[in-house]
């Protein structure tokens, strides 16, 4: 992915003070990381918001503080509820040289013959895995090919998908990402992964410095 560069300045408006920020058509946000202290920016909230709109989480951006430039990861973005605008972004900033863990979703490509030819119904038991890499080599998406699904009963576990080179899948190779089933089976295969997700929910891969501003309880 060729490299994207967001223009940020510092800022030390905070609190309620927010409010008109935005209302001049900037965005707040904050960089934080395990080589640099938080820092309180501004964006622009047209360019971000086109931007944030089109990548993922695993995405990499280059914000450019001022003359000094942080490679970063969206770890969280904060919306208006009624309008769905951004109204704050969390970037976590990343060392080029330092592996790390993240996220990336899962995109599904061609036509299962299962499907077609046993009108089986497929099951999706994961959205996304975990993965490790360094930044520069952190895919934004994963594609799973449906087509060696052919029969009831077939599935894709996470072994069997298709890597980019130097990324290596951190979930146990034998979950079953996706499975074939009959109809009548797919709601208590449903119900099932629903009961295991909510026994063991997930927890995010990083843990951000959250801006000590209040700025993420504000809904307008």
């Amino acid at each position: 992915m060729e490299k994207v560069v967001l223009k940020a300045s510092k800022r030390s408006v905070t609190g309620k003070q927010v409010k008109a920020l935005r209302r001049a058509g900037f965005l707040p946000a904050v960089i934080y990381g395990r080589h640099v202290e938080p820092i309180a920016i501004s964006l622009d909230a047209h360019d971000a918001g086109l931007l944030f709109s089109k990548i993922s989480s695993s995405a990499l951006v280059t914000i450019d503080v001022e003359g000094t430039e942080y490679a970063a990861l969206v770890r969280e973005r904060q919306r208006n509820y009624i309008k769905g605008d951004l109204t704050h972004v969390d970037l976590l900033a990343v060392d080029l040289n330092e592996k790390i863990r993240a996220k990336v979703h899962l995109v599904f490509t061609g036509v299962a013959p299962a499907v077609k030819e046993f009108s089986a119904v497929l099951v999706h038991r994961m959205n996304a895995i975990e993965v490790e890499s360094l930044p520069a080599d952190l895919p934004e998406r994963i594609t799973v090919d449906l087509s060696s699904i052919k029969q009831v009963g077939s599935h894709i576990c996470v072994r069997d998908i298709s890597l980019p080179p130097n990324v290596t899948a951190l979930d146990d190779q034998d979950e079953i990402i996706v499975v074939a089933t009959l109809a009548k089976e797919e709601t208590s295969a449903e119900s099932a992964a629903a009961g295991e997700e909510e026994a063991a929910p997930a927890l995010s891969v990083e843990r951000g410095k959250k801006e000590e501003e209040g700025e993420e309880k504000e809904k307008k």
